[in-house]
């Protein structure tokens, strides 16, 4: 199963800072022991909002806002793709990454198109899977 593990921006990231030595330090470990472990599939962070655009067709009619966005709670600041056995797994590895970023980090298992049969678990109650 492949999941996204995802980290927020927070104002730092927003405003271009880098993150300190400790943290660069602390992710690159978890990168490494991902790779290590055969389970990384890729990890990239993202430039700031402020680089960024969002994109909206209502109607056929497409809006393009560019950025900065001013909630940077909701905005990404990196994600990560693993594929592992669990959702325990996943949660695993995203403890690791919580950890050495100091914030919180959201896992969310990617679709598959074995998710859109009607007996998954896209279709009733969500599992551990």
């Amino acid at each position: 199963m492949r999941y996204m593990i995802i980290n927020k921006a927070d104002a730092d990231s927003e405003a271009g800072k880098f993150p300190g030595p400790e943290v660069v330090e602390g992710v690159g470990k978890v990168v490494e022991d991902l790779s290590k472990a055969g389970v990384l599939l890729f990890a990239e962070g993202v430039h700031r909002s402020a680089l960024g655009a969002r994109v909206k067709v209502d109607a056929g009619r497409r809006t393009v806002t560019d950025g900065p966005f001013a909630e940077t709670k909701e905005l990404i600041g990196g994600v990560m793709v693993v594929e592992v056995r669990s959702r325990d797994e996943a949660v695993e590895w995203a403890a690791r990454l919580a950890e050495a970023l100091g914030s919180e980090v959201e896992v969310r298992r990617v679709v598959e198109e074995a998710d859109f049969a009607p007996d998954s678990e896209l279709y009733g109650e969500p599992t551990n899977g």
